[in-house]
C-alpha cells in the first residue's frame, strides 16, 4: 500500500480567532509537497494538528484512508521549526535514544544512527554536544532526528532555514530519496524558489484557509500569458488586450487577456521594426503566492 497522510476539514480556534478554517489536502506517498503561507497564516497549527500535539476543533488527520492513532503518528517523522534538542547531548547518543523512544533496539538504533550521520554530512561532529554545532549542523541534526527511525510520513517545518547552499543540496537528496521510496514528504518554506525546484505539488494557505492547491503548473495554467519582447521601445502603447509589466530598453514585458493572439502581439512589435527576442514566460510561484495571499483567489 502506498503511505497517503490526509488533513480533512481541519478547524481551529483560539478565542475570537480563526486559526484554522476547513483546511483539506492530501500528501500522496512518493511526492514532494511545498506547504507555504505568510507568517501566522496557519501551516504550525496543521502541522502540529498532525502529529496530535493539538486538538481540532473539528475535522480529521487520515492516514492509509483510517483515521490516524497514536501508534501510526509514531511513524511520523517530524522537523519543528524551533529547536528541538537537548544541547547538551552528543550527536549521536542524541540519534540513539530518539530511535530507542521510537522502538528501536539498541544496535538498529546506532547502525541508523550512524547511517544518517555519514550520509548529513555530520561524521567529524558525531561526538561533539549538540551546543557546539553551528546553526546549520544543528538543523543537519534536526534532520536526521527526524530520518533516524525509518519514518512512514515526513513533516519539516521550515527545514532549510538557516542552511549554507551545500547544505541545502544535502538535504534537498535526502528529501527527494525519502519521496522516491515511496515516503510522502511534507514541508513549509518562505524560500519559493527552492519549493517550486523541489516539490511536485504545492499548497497555499492564507489567514487559515487554502486557497491553492497543485503543481505550479495547474495553478498557473490558468493565469494570463506573460511575453518577452525585444523590439523598437513603445511598440505595445495602446494595444488592446496587452499590459506592459516592464521596460527594460528594448525588453519589454507583457501580459496577455485571455483570447488575444500572441501572433498579433508579435505581428504588432514587427511592425514597430526588427524582433530581436520573442518568447514566453511562466509565472512563478513567488508571483502566484503573492497574488494568492493578497486576493485569496480559490483554488
Amino acid at each position: 500500500m502506498t503511505n497517503r497522510l490526509e488533513i480533512r476539514a481541519i478547524s481551529k480556534r483560539y478565542g475570537k480567532v480563526t486559526a484554522l478554517d476547513g483546511v483539506t489536502f492530501d500528501v500522496r506517498g512518493g511526492e514532494l509537497f511545498g506547504f507555504v503561507g505568510s507568517n501566522g497564516a496557519g501551516k504550525t497549527t496543521t502541522m502540529r494538528i498532525a502529529l496530535g500535539v493539538l486538538t481540532p476543533d473539528s475535522g480529521e488527520v487520515w492516514f492509509n484512508d483510517l483515521p490516524i492513532t497514536h501508534e501510526t503518528r509514531t511513524r511520523i517523522g517530524y522537523m519543528p521549526e524551533e529547536r528541538g534538542l537537548y544541547p547538551k547531548m552528543k550527536v549521536l547518543d542524541h540519534l540513539v535514544f530518539l530511535a530507542e523512544l521510537h522502538g528501536m533496539g539498541a544496535n538498529e538504533a546506532h547502525r541508523s544512527a550512524e547511517n544518517w550521520i555519514v550520509r548529513l554530512g555530520l561524521a567529524e561532529r558525531r561526538k561533539d554536544e549538540i551546543q557546539k554545532l553551528s546553526l546549520g549542523n544543528q538543523q543537519r541534526v534536526q534532520l536526521a532526528a527526524a530520518l533516524v527511525h525509518d519514518p512512514a510520513v515526513l513533516v519539516l517545518d521550515e527545514p532549510f532555514s538557516g542552511l549554507d547552499p551545500i547544505a541545502v543540496d544535502v538535504m534537498s537528496e535526502v528529501l527527494r530519496h525519502k519521496a522516491s521510496q515511496g515516503v510522502p514528504v511534507v514541508f513549509s518554506s518562505h524560500q519559493l524558489d527552492l519549493v517550486e525546484r523541489l516539490c511536485d505539488r504545492v499548497g497555499i494557505i492564507r489567514n487559515g484557509r487554502m486557497v491553492a492547491t497543485g503543481t505550479v503548473d495547474e495553478l498557473t495554467a490558468h493565469a494570463g500569458t506573460k511575453l518577452v519582447v525585444g523590439a523598437t521601445r513603445g511598440w505595445a502603447t495602446g494595444l488592446a488586450g496587452v499590459r506592459v509589466l516592464s521596460e527594460n530598453g528594448t525588453r519589454t514585458v507583457v501580459e496577455l487577456d485571455d483570447g488575444v493572439d500572441d501572433q498579433s502581439v508579435l505581428a504588432a512589435a514587427l511592425s514597430a521594426g526588427p524582433v530581436t527576442e520573442f518568447s514566453r514566460q511562466r509565472r512563478s510561484l513567488t508571483e502566484l503566492f503573492r497574488d494568492a495571499v493578497t486576493t485569496g483567489a480559490k483554488a
